[in-house]
């Protein structure tokens, strides 16, 4: 096995399938292929998969119900493939626990610094602490950690990758992780929802890269999974404001 791990892709149409084999391979992983959703899910498994591409229109299961089985089992990073630019299948399959999505067709080299802005971001465990995992593959400087953050009673530490509110451990995934981060960092100034597209997407997605309306709608959806999670009340938001038409901040500080 290498140092990045194994990496898993299921996917039934064979040039797809060994395209993103290829892509992974040259990133470092140790790769297997799978060519039905059944079989993905039992090569997953028997490898101890760190990363998953998933094709949505499998012949056998889709790819929603292959990742719902993935995930009684496994917390590997998760990218569904899609051809179809529905947005159906962008909620989907982020409410179904998948961490990305691309559409078909894509480009490898943007494939591959996805997997590793996710693996930058390590899992927790159930006591809060960060899972360990190989190395990202290297696509850049790493920046240095940033100061614990505090406002109105949430706490959250960027090197343990944990937050708590009112001192409760409070269970974050990776995307909601950063989307508060970032927002705690800006202390009130707005962040749009295509500043918040590249946070969730990782810093290689550049100021030329083209940003779509399921990208914006996925960062509502992990914004609505967020303030559910901090009980927030939008209607006298403590954490999370929304500026009508542009994107969001953080809320006044309370006494």
């Amino acid at each position: 096995m290498t140092d990045l791990g194994v990496a898993v892709v299921v996917e039934d149409d064979d040039d797809v399938r060994h395209l993103v084999e290829a892509v992974l391979s040259q990133a470092g992983f140790d790769v297997h292929g799978a060519a039905s959703g059944r079989e993905g899910v039992e090569v997953v498994r028997s490898q101890k998969a760190s990363v998953v591409t998933l094709d949505i229109g499998l012949h056998d299961i889709d790819g929603f119900e292959v990742l719902r089985r993935i995930r009684q089992f496994s917390d590997a990073y998760v990218v569904m493939l899609t051809a179809r630019e529905d947005e159906l299948d962008t909620l989907t399959a982020l409410h179904t626990g998948a961490d990305d999505f691309m559409t078909k067709p894509f480009r490898p080299r943007e494939l591959r610094a996805r997997v590793a802005a996710m693996m930058r971001r390590p899992r927790m465990d159930a006591a809060g602490r960060p899972r360990e995992r190989g190395p990202a593959p290297a696509i850049g400087p790493v920046p240095p950690h940033d100061a614990v953050l505090r406002h109105n009673g949430l706490v959250l530490n960027p090197q343990t990758r944990s937050v708590t509110l009112a001192g409760s451990p409070t269970s974050l995934t990776r995307s909601e992780f950063d989307l508060l981060h970032a927002l705690l960092k800006a202390a009130g100034a707005v962040r749009t929802k295509t500043d918040l597209v590249r946070v969730v997407r990782g810093e290689h997605y550049g100021v030329d890269a083209y940003i779509s309306e399921s990208d914006e709608r996925a960062v509502e959806v992990h914004i609505g999974n967020l303030r559910r999670k901090l009980g927030e009340d939008q209607l006298q938001p403590r954490w999370l404001q929304t500026v009508r038409g542009v994107g969001y901040r953080l809320a006044p500080a309370q006494d």
